[in-house]
């Protein structure tokens, strides 16, 4: 009892300082995509270590040298001189897989692999001349343990942000041997944990880039727009000569501004109301591009300005009110076998079934941060974004180690999309049973938010009950959370879970506070592409689409509605997903098949949100 007490008691502590806590990532080269690189996608080898061989031995001992894979030495040339050692390992001769990609698609065998393996790719780095040399992983998932030329240069937990070390002084000339450890095994005290309704893959899953700076460089930029039309932002250097730099601000021709950093290298930026200057909008998402230079470094970036704001049951974009017609969306492109490798045409051909085909504004990344090449197309193509981290279901809600996983993984999403107009939702929970543990820890996650971006909104997806009112039953939220959240959003599977007929659906009545807007975060039933029922099975077409009219009646009398995103846009893999017939380890619930087939359902969606 007194160690959960102390745990509780130091939970409470990491809360109220949340704000304070320095959660900023050491590097973080924002904009890095545009910056001088070398891509490091491609063949690289792997070798697999289910029983972490690679790492330590039995009882915590350290790995046997004939076991470490990340090891700076050619097996072949070391096995042709003889003599009594040997080798369990050799990374240049092991199987090759694409990267990025998930594990899971690359073999059969390795369809349900979870644990470590070991990659390893060879590049030759140029001369630096007095730059700088950092590689910047977008995501491994989930834990990455990274060496260059036998060295470790970093570790980090998490799957689905990014994270940059320096390599300056381990790159060698010639030929560079990078090998990264990646262990994909969750536990109770990894976001998420083991238990999840979708596929948790395995691997170096987003781009891995060596990106070349200058000695001093910029390495963070950020602007938005104030609600009285001005713009603010903060700009860091990094580096020996970072102090006392003027740094030039050019936005489109619209501005050009210069500040002065500080003593620590940042600066703060102050626009008054650009003359001419375009609001961003799904209807215009309009896009300029910026540059911050120095006398030795330039960052560019392409950014939109525009206003969120909640009044009342309405949210506001750039001042007006605003219905969110949206859908949620997993990671996974199209095919039969997704290896959750994001590339720019798999990320356009998702977000454009819903810009174009459902008539949709807006997409729920769900249930963790999706890939930067889908923020910067929501950015392009004018979608609106909800984004959250895997606090989903149930986490280790006592534990402050946990609860400061959560805060970085927050804060290395909000670093790195913060310049990103589409994204207006940062959400802190998904359906996560209420107890006051948990509430504390979402409260944490909240204040977490609302010291590290005060411009977006935040809500999350909560679970609704069911309860008597004047003889009628009423669906209500009950949850302590409501306090901390901007928006309310809430997940409802009426008519597919449970004993409800779909015929009763629309007349089923909510009771939600009507200070605040509330979005349906998920509705959704199973169906099989091209399976029929004239009489409605579940599982058909039909009956998916039955579900989704009856539904769409009951939300249309939701007086404080103000969005909302079905669950979801195409079928996606789930390991819980296990009837032989119509699921075979695939959540149904797509109004799209894994493959693109539209079911009966995609029409219902996008003919309601033509007219609304």
């Amino acid at each position: 009892m007194r160690k959960l007490l102390c745990a509780i008691c130091a939970l409470l502590c990491l809360a109220l300082n949340a704000g304070a806590a320095d959660l900023r990532p050491p590097l973080l080269l924002t904009g890095s995509i545009y910056r001088d690189s070398q891509d490091l996608s491609g063949a690289w080898t792997y070798s697999k270590d289910l029983y972490r061989t690679g790492l330590t031995d039995i009882n915590g001992w350290v790995a046997k040298s004939r076991m470490q894979r990340y090891r700076d030495i050619d097996v072949t040339a070391e096995e042709a001189k003889g003599g009594v050692g040997f080798y369990e390992f050799d990374m240049d001769r092991g199987p090759q897989m694409n990267i990025p990609g998930a594990w899971n698609a690359a073999q059969p065998e390795l369809r349900y692999y979870d644990g470590l393996i070991w990659f390893q790719r060879k590049f030759s780095a140029r001369p630096l001349r007095g730059q700088r040399a950092f590689l910047r992983f977008e995501a491994a998932n989930y834990r990455a343990y990274v060496y260059l030329n036998g060295k470790e240069i970093g570790r980090h937990e998490g799957g689905f942000t990014p994270f940059v070390l320096e390599v300056t002084e381990a790159l060698r000339g010639g030929e560079n041997r990078l090998t990264m450890g990646v262990d994909s095994t969750h536990d109770a005290q990894t976001i998420p944990t083991p238990i999840t309704d979708w596929d948790l893959y395995g691997g170096i899953t987003r781009p891995v880039r060596l990106v070349y700076t200058p000695a001093t460089f910029i390495d963070d930029a950020y602007l938005h727009l104030n609600p009285d039309g001005s713009i603010a932002g903060t700009v860091q250097l990094n580096g020996p000569q970072a102090a006392g730099q003027q740094v030039s601000v050019k936005i489109g021709d619209l501005a050009d501004i210069s500040v002065k950093t500080d003593a620590q290298g940042g600066a703060t930026i102050t626009l008054p109301p650009p003359r001419g200057l375009q609001r961003w909008s799904p209807e215009h998402p309009a896009l300029y591009d910026i540059s911050f230079s120095t006398a030795g470094d330039t960052l560019r970036d392409r950014i939109g300005f525009r206003t969120i704001a909640v009044k009342g049951s309405r949210i506001l974009l750039n001042g007006q009110p605003i219905f969110l017609r949206g859908v949620s969306m997993h990671e996974e492109e199209f095919g039969p076998n997704p290896a959750r490798n994001m590339t720019e045409p798999a990320a356009r051909a998702l977000l454009s079934e819903i810009k174009q085909q459902l008539h949709g504004n807006y997409v729920r990344l769900s249930h963790y941060p999706h890939s930067e090449t889908t923020l910067r197309l929501a950015d392009e193509m004018g979608l609106l974004v909800w984004s959250e981290i895997p606090v989903y279901w149930t986490v280790d809600w006592d534990n402050p180690a946990v609860l400061r996983k959560a805060l970085t993984m927050q804060a290395e999403t909000i670093y790195r999309d913060r310049n990103r107009a589409a994204v207006i939702l940062w959400s802190v929970g998904n359906e996560t049973p209420v107890s006051e543990p948990r509430t504390r820890f979402h409260a944490a996650m909240a204040a977490n938010v609302r010291a590290l971006d005060p411009t977006r909104l935040i809500s999350a997806a909560l679970l609704v009950e069911r309860h008597k009112a004047n003889g009628e039953d009423v669906t209500v939220i009950k949850d302590p959370l409501l306090e901390h959240l901007d928006v309310l959003a809430v997940n409802t599977y009426t008519g597919w879970y449970g004993d409800d007929k779909l015929a009763d659906l629309p007349a089923m009545k909510w009771q939600v506070p009507a200070d605040r807007p509330l979005i349906l975060s998920e509705f959704g039933a199973d169906a099989l592409a091209g399976y029929h029922d004239a009489s409605m099975k579940k599982f058909s077409e039909e009956y998916q689409a039955e579900y989704y009219r009856n539904t769409l009646t009951m939300a249309s009398r939701i007086p404080t509605l103000a969005g909302m995103s079905p669950w979801v846009l195409k079928d996606f893999r789930s390991p819980r997903r296990e009837h032989p017939v119509f699921q075979n380890g695939w959540n149904r619930k797509g109004l799209l098949s894994e493959t693109g087939a539209r079911k009966q359902a995609f029409d219902v969606l996008a003919d309601f949100y033509l007219h609304h």
